[in-house]
């Protein structure tokens, strides 16, 4: 990169970078750093609901509908928070040092929930909540300060940084599986607290990488100005430990009233973007508008995309034929399924993403998200089909689930890297850490209800195949609907966003 851009909030001057593989040299720490965080993160994902309802009400299948609706909560919460660690950043420690503090925390919590007490357990979900909020918004910006405004491999950068989410997250399952049910399993239910350790291992493991790898960032996401007192880090930090029973509050409250928090939540960091938006003329309000309506379409993505973890492992225990001779596919092993088709077919997606730009016919950022809705929904389409034409003895077959991971995947690749990279082009140039936060919100909005959504589909008594096809033909319509009328508003959004692509 010849000469020095200034970085979308004008603090730092992008150095000229070592380029490796046609990308700044740091992106490649940033990718590590993000896996080992990756690991931990999808490496509790599989175990959680299981462990709820082996743990906690004994096996019983009554206890699905709680599991769910704790597990949309964790997600909700887990995002949320972004938005109070994406402004701590902006304006009080810097991106480098929240990040570093966010993965203390949620190293302790992934620790803590190996504990077998309901009480601990969900003080353990609190901490990793916690740093989170720290960690996750906050290096996901940090990709956007390596590139300057225009640069056309920025969006390409985000797909090879969510290779690396993904890489963690294929094979954190895997070998945490095979730790809990056959290294350290000393009976018929796997050792749910091995899963937690090796994820708080894999964590510590991300702590380290960025310690050590942040000096070849070269001062990009130091402290603001005045920001640089060890003070600031200690009342953060005393911040956070005052913050951990709040959102354990947060989490014994249910799903329903938590809902109403998160959208009070989001409609006031919509006014306070806007309003900076407004302040820094026209064109920086149409994008902030642009930006705040496909956050709301976000939302519906991330309610039905977020099965995986909730009704999908369900399905997968108890209505999915794993049965190859005497070998049972885990169930754990499905989560990693997303990530095999993200890494497969990232390359691929990026690959045409810039041919199409070349002949001046690459989708809008609008109509990227309106495939990615339309995908997911497809998949739910596959689900309805296999749950009424292919059951057989209550099962449907294996390879149903398995391509409607691949086919959510290929929505993802539409949806979720380029929302990372819009929210570095559209949001105000003084809040872009808040404005991530905005993104992570709008996705644990979605993944609150797609907790509520998922206690639906599995019912009172636990998930049959008739409340499995109700609850999916739903997701099936409102998905294919949601994709539909996005499509047809694609060009007055556009129109918001002044030529940003």
């Amino acid at each position: 990169m010849s000469g020095a851009a200034t970085t979308p909030n004008k603090e730092v001057a992008i150095p000229e970078f070592k380029q490796i593989l046609g990308h700044p040299g740091p992106l490649w720490m940033l990718f590590m750093t993000e896996f080992w965080e990756r690991f931990a993160f999808y490496g509790i994902r599989w175990a959680l609901v299981l462990y709820i309802v082996a743990q906690f009400y004994h096996g019983d299948p009554s206890g699905q509908q709680s599991a769910n609706l704790i597990y949309g909560s964790y997600l909700a919460i887990v995002y949320a928070v972004a938005v109070i660690g994406g402004y701590v950043a902006d304006k009080v420690l810097g991106y480098q040092r929240s990040i570093l503090l966010g993965a203390v925390f949620m190293s302790a919590g992934l620790f803590m929930i190996a504990v077998p007490s309901e009480e601990i357990f969900k003080v353990g979900l609190a901490t990793i909540i916690t740093g989170n909020g720290l960690f996750k918004p906050n290096i996901s910006t940090m990709v956007g300060k390596l590139y300057k405004m225009g640069d056309s491999r920025r969006d390409a950068g985000f797909t090879i940084f969510y290779m690396g989410i993904n890489a963690g997250a294929f094979i954190s399952p895997i070998l945490t599986q095979v730790l809990a049910q056959h290294v350290f399993n000393t009976g018929d239910t796997p050792a749910y607290k091995i899963v937690f350790m090796a994820s708080g291992v894999g964590m510590l493991l991300s702590l380290v990488w960025f310690w050590f790898g942040r000096r070849a960032l070269q001062g990009i996401g130091t402290p603001p100005e005045g920001g640089a007192s060890r003070k600031r880090v200690g009342m953060v930090a005393i911040g956070c430990l005052f913050t951990i029973p709040v959102i354990w509050a947060l989490l014994k409250m249910g799903s329903e009233n938590l809902q109403w928090i998160l959208t009070a939540l989001f409609l006031v960091l919509a006014v306070m973007l806007l309003m900076e938006g407004i302040r820094d003329g026209k064109v920086a309000r149409d994008k902030t508008i642009a930006m705040l309506i496909i956050f709301a379409f976000n939302v519906m993505f991330w309610m039905f995309f977020e099965q995986a973890g909730s009704s999908f492992t369900f399905l997968a225990d108890n209505i999915v034929n794993r049965h190859f001779g005497d070998w049972v596919f885990p169930t754990a092993w499905f989560q990693s399924v997303n990530s095999i088709a993200i890494i497969t077919c990232a390359p691929i997606v990026a690959w045409i993403w810039m041919a199409l730009a070349k002949r001046d016919t690459e989708p809008s950022i609008p109509r990227k998200f309106g495939l990615g809705l339309i995908f997911n929904g497809l998949a739910f389409g596959l689900l309805m089909y296999a749950l009424t034409y292919l059951l057989k003895d209550n099962l449907i077959p294996f390879w149903t689930l398995f391509m409607v991971y691949v086919i959510q995947s290929i929505g993802e690749l539409c949806l979720s890297p380029i929302g990372l990279s819009m929210v570095t082009k559209l949001a105000p140039v003084r809040l872009v850490g808040f404005g991530m936060g905005g993104w992570f919100l709008s996705t644990g909005i979605g993944n609150n209800l797609s907790g509520i959504f998922a206690s639906f589909v599995s019912g009172e008594k636990g998930m049959s195949p008739q409340s499995a096809l109700e609850g999916y033909t739903m997701g099936f319509w409102a998905l294919l609907a949601g994709g539909a009328i996005l499509f047809l508003i694609a060009p007055q959004i556009q129109k918001l966003m002044h030529g940003v692509k």
